[in-house]
């Protein structure tokens, strides 16, 4: 009964988006409650795929979404990282990794000349396995340069070339240069490429010209597939929803092409927070905003307009960072992560001016919708822009708490309206490892931080309120017989004031478990492992939220079935904070194919239907 009261109050709330500052966007895919999936291109493979995820597996998930009831696909970015493949720290946000390409279906050239070349990196690298190996994207390009030096770059080609003047040249000299300095970043380059000579670029462009013209191409090709996705999502009636990360990497074509677009004596990051107790320092260098804006925010126009050309939404990442973005000093020990940044512009007042600016430039003239990752700190400012523009934000189930007060999980029918939910980011555990691992405990660090501040014995304060046996590597579980908040200060021997960080983390995480098992509408003692009823359940309460969008992970929606191990820490997409070659290379345990036919695809379509978003 909630869910059909929930959706019947909620449609007209939805109507509100008609008035908006972006109405124009929203009548163009349609207001309505729509469902989706999160699903890394490189995580999926087919029975086509050539050791990686392509761009036209993207065809074989749409017919599986259409199974399922699902009208949006959420990607996450596929710009060319280099061989860095980490895809928020890319080498370009305008240009898509050509890994991702379909040899077989490379326009213009006779793929029957490299059909036993394909098919031996399709057996070399062939699924299933667990981890992707990147090694994968040097043969593709050398197999690809191959068929380049059998074709002639046509007018199609030229015409993609001259609409894409604002990037794509430079790109490719970016390219080539990075193989002429055995992949060094720019700044280790000789000045006169370094700092862009003119005589100097065209003297690399004309002794360069193939491999300039190759890097182009491949860009052509990626165009080209990628339009056909496109296409194919809106004859089935499923939205693409792109991934434009905020930041770009120091070493990248953009900003090697526009230095005085950055500042280059700062990296960008994140302050600590209950969840990174250090603060974060991802590297990329902030935006000299000023400069933007002098230059009419080029930059940022265009690279929203040629995503355009691939995708129906997208997703702003670290859309806090338009107001203000956290900013270290780049000499700043990298140990400190992002404990002595300071936020940029300092002054307050400007936030909210600042993001809306840039904001209309990004959205104005263009028909894709914007969404918002606007989870961490969060100013003021930043929800009411989603509000006043009709912005879905994100809404994390397992976060979508009332803090500091009950710490009960949220009714479904009090998440945003314009929001978009999920149990899970690719940032965060799976549902399946949050629940066995993480739910009911605190972060170990900040215990020792905690400890080491106020002058705590860490080991009396770890073993007498946390049961260590039961504790993992990074997360302590309370010891079942404190059964309230006093207790632990009984324990301790302290006063609230004195001990209310160790207070305050009993309250947010000690009955979690509990209070989520209550929440799911269980009675009696939730289990220690995830069951299928429970996270059948979770995701049931997540769709019938009243967020516009409801789009989960597509390794918690197979969590439904037999596919993963709560052992197997390697379903995890990314750890933020740390480098591991287990990041980013996860491979789903079925393919595209199976997934059709799968057994778990009537219990989604039912989640679906029952929540109406289908």
């Amino acid at each position: 009964m909630l869910v059909r009261q929930l959706i019947s109050y909620s449609s007209e709330i939805y109507k509100k988006f008609l008035n908006s500052k972006l109405s124009s966007q929203w009548q163009k895919i349609g207001i309505k409650r729509r469902a989706g999936v999160l699903a890394p291109l490189f995580c999926l493979w087919s029975q086509d795929s050539v050791g990686i995820g392509e761009i036209p597996d993207i065809c074989v998930l749409i017919e599986w979404c259409k199974k399922v009831g699902f009208s949006i696909i959420q990607l996450l970015p596929l710009n060319d990282t280099g061989f860095n493949f980490t895809p928020y720290d890319c080498q370009t946000t305008f240009g898509i990794d050509p890994m991702y390409l379909s040899l077989e279906k490379i326009d213009g050239v006779d793929i029957s000349d490299f059909i036993n070349d394909i098919e031996k990196l399709r057996i070399q690298y062939s699924f299933p396995k667990k981890n992707i190996d990147y090694k994968i994207k040097q043969e593709k390009l050398k197999i690809l340069w191959k068929m380049f030096q059998t074709t002639k770059l046509n007018i199609q080609f030229e015409d993609f070339e001259e609409k894409n003047r604002f990037w794509l040249k430079d790109y490719a000299l970016f390219k080539v240069l990075k193989e002429k300095y055995q992949q060094k970043s720019w700044e280790e380059w000789e000045e006169k490429y370094k700092f862009r000579e003119q005589g100097a670029l065209e003297e690399i462009y004309n002794k360069e010209k193939d491999l300039v013209n190759f890097y182009m191409w491949l860009q052509w090709q990626i165009f080209l597939q990628m339009k056909v996705v496109k296409e194919y999502g809106e004859i089935n009636g499923v939205l693409l929803l792109g991934d434009l990360p905020f930041l770009v990497s120091r070493d990248s074509a953009d900003v090697w092409a526009h230095q005085n677009y950055f500042k280059l004596n700062m990296v960008s990051g994140a302050p600590p927070d209950m969840y990174f107790a250090k603060g974060q320092r991802w590297g990329m260098p902030p935006y000299n905003w000023k400069v933007i804006e002098e230059n009419n925010f080029d930059y940022i126009k265009q690279k929203v307009k040629y995503a355009e050309n691939f995708y129906h939404m997208y997703r702003i990442d670290h859309f806090v960072g338009l107001f203000r973005l956290w900013t270290i000093d780049i000499n700043e020990p990298k140990e400190t992560y992002g404990l002595n940044g300071k936020f940029d512009p300092a002054d307050e007042k400007k936030w909210k001016a600042l993001g809306q600016k840039i904001l209309f430039y990004m959205t104005d003239g263009i028909n894709m919708l914007p969404c918002a990752e606007d989870l961490g700190v969060v100013p003021k400012c930043s929800y009411e822009t989603l509000e006043e523009f009709s912005i879905p934000g994100i809404d994390v189930q397992r976060w979508k708490r009332d803090w500091g007060k009950t710490y009960d999980f949220v009714k479904p029918q009090d998440y945003r309206v314009n929001s978009i939910s999920t149990i899970s980011t690719h940032d965060m555990s799976p549902f399946i490892l949050w629940w066995s691992e993480e739910a009911g405990t605190t972060d170990k660090y900040l215990v020792q931080k905690w400890c080491e501040e106020n002058g705590f014995n860490y080991d009396f304060i770890a073993n007498n309120l946390f049961a260590v046996s039961k504790s993992s590597e990074k997360r302590l579980r309370w010891k079942k017989r404190i059964e309230t908040p006093e207790k632990v200060l009984e324990i301790l021997n302290m006063s609230r004031d004195k001990a209310w960080m160790f207070y305050d983390a009993y309250l947010e995480s000690y009955s979690e478990r509990e209070k989520f098992w209550k929440f799911l509408g269980f009675i009696g003692e939730p289990p220690e492992a995830p069951t299928k009823e429970l996270i059948y359940q979770a995701l049931l309460m997540c769709s019938a939220t009243s967020s516009i969008f409801c789009i989960q992970l597509i390794q918690d929606l197979l969590s439904l079935g037999n596919y993963y191990n709560i052992k197997d820490k390697n379903i995890r997409i990314n750890v933020p904070g740390t480098f591991s070659d287990k990041n980013w290379s996860t491979v789903l345990p079925v393919s595209l194919d199976e997934m059709l036919n799968a057994s778990i695809n009537n219990e989604i379509k039912e989640i679906n239907n029952k929540t109406d978003r289908i």
